[in-house]
């Protein structure tokens, strides 16, 4: 693989499934989205440009795959007005462990939430 991202492998029978960041972000993406009281994750700025130029910062996630598919995740949100941010933060983390156990079988994962604002929806 010539690019520089990290993957999950999960050795088969037949051979080896390689599960890209890009695929974990996805699905992080998504069960962030179904968690009530999320506003948004929050971008950076710059993150159409940081895509362009190749960095992985700026679309509010971070993805840190060990040699061993321990999978770290930080995600930055914004919580929305009237909500309580700890328990929304802490469904974020059941969330987005539940999905990206139950899509890649990695059984060690963590979420980091940061809390970066509140908005009204």
């Amino acid at each position: 693989m010539a690019d520089n991202k990290q993957y999950i492998t999960q050795v088969q029978e037949n051979g080896a499934v390689m599960i890209s960041e890009d695929v974990i972000s996805s699905i992080v993406s998504h069960a962030v989205g179904e968690v009530e009281g999320i506003v948004a994750i929050n971008s950076k700025p710059a993150a159409e440009l940081a895509d362009m130029i190749g960095k992985k910062w700026g679309k509010g996630l971070r993805i840190a795959i060990s040699d061993n598919n321990q999978v770290t995740i930080d995600v930055d949100v914004i919580v929305a007005y009237g909500q309580s941010v700890v328990a929304v933060a802490g469904a974020v983390q059941t969330a987005v462990i539940s999905a990206v156990q139950s899509m890649t079988g990695v059984d060690s994962v963590s979420v980091n939430v940061n809390v970066n604002g509140i908005a009204r929806q």
